[in-house]
């Protein structure tokens, strides 16, 4: 795994950007997902793992039930797909993971929770491209045909219209990105992007430490999160715009007039 430890804002941008250059269009188009955690210690597991006990067995349970039990205005698309992104969207545990095509929105993410200020933070940075190029015939051949890069819950349903379909797609574990639909303002301004394991059994913290030249984590040191916080807040990269309503402006307020006193030490340098 290669962890890039950067010292400054300008760094933290400048490697947040590597590679961003497209020279086919001449334009700056990265080939990267982010993902912010506040702790750099934090492992890359879904909801569905965190679950716990025979959470694959859970899976079927969860999204029937979803399903089920969700009201009538949801129900436009009977896509597993749709019904997935919705529940993530919506706090279900799913196999899927959060990811943005933002790095400024990875950096909210890894510098959001002032009780987390004492310990490092990370930006995780995957290549989707070179992720899927490693895809299954099928579903590289679905990308070719929609000269795109990034899959949309239509094109995986043309797919795999079951997840049992999809993970039937080839005998190794693979990753996919996708971008959910935009089921409100939330999701359109967080640029979310979701991964998703070809088993709800797989991990993609174990799947990308089988394939390090995909990723790479980039550093935040907890002396530099204040800086990368003022920064974000004075760029309106805030819960008041990323969570829109009420539960994200008083979030926003109660960070942002939070005195700034003592950076908290991690637990293991705390004394007795």
């Amino acid at each position: 795994m290669a962890d890039i430890r950067v010292e400054s804002w300008a760094e933290l941008n400048e490697q947040l950007y590597e590679s961003a250059f497209n020279e086919q269009i001449g334009r700056i188009r990265s080939p990267h997902v982010y993902r912010g955690v506040s702790s750099a210690s934090y492992p890359l597991t879904t909801s569905l793992y965190r679950l716990g006990g025979d959470y694959a067995r859970m899976e079927q349970h969860l999204l029937r039930n979803f399903r089920k039990y969700a009201p009538g205005e949801y129900r436009a698309s009977d896509s597993i797909w749709n019904w997935m992104a919705l529940g993530q969207h919506h706090g279900l545990p799913t196999r899927l993971l959060d990811w943005t095509f933002s790095p400024q929105i990875a950096m909210h993410f890894a510098t959001a929770r002032l009780d987390q200020f004492g310990r490092d933070g990370v930006i995780w940075m995957v290549d989707f491209g070179a992720v899927h190029a490693r895809l299954p015939a099928p579903l590289l051949a679905q990308m070719e045909a929609e000269q795109a890069n990034v899959f949309t819950v239509e094109m995986l349903q043309r797919s795999a219209q079951t997840l049992e379909e999809f993970d039937a797609l080839d005998g190794e574990p693979f990753a996919l990105f996708f971008e959910p639909p935009s089921l409100d303002q939330r999701i359109v301004n967080q640029y979310a992007a979701f991964a998703v394991m070809s088993s709800p059994h797989a991990t993609m913290a174990e799947w990308l430490e089988a394939h390090p030249e995909l990723f790479r984590r980039i550093i935040i040191p907890a002396e530099l999160k204040w800086e990368v916080r003022d920064k974000l807040d004075q760029a309106n990269v805030t819960e008041r715009v990323l969570f829109p309503g009420l539960d994200g402006l008083s979030a926003w307020l109660r960070r942002y007039y939070s005195p700034r006193g003592e950076i908290p030490l991690p637990e293991e340098q705390r004394r007795p």
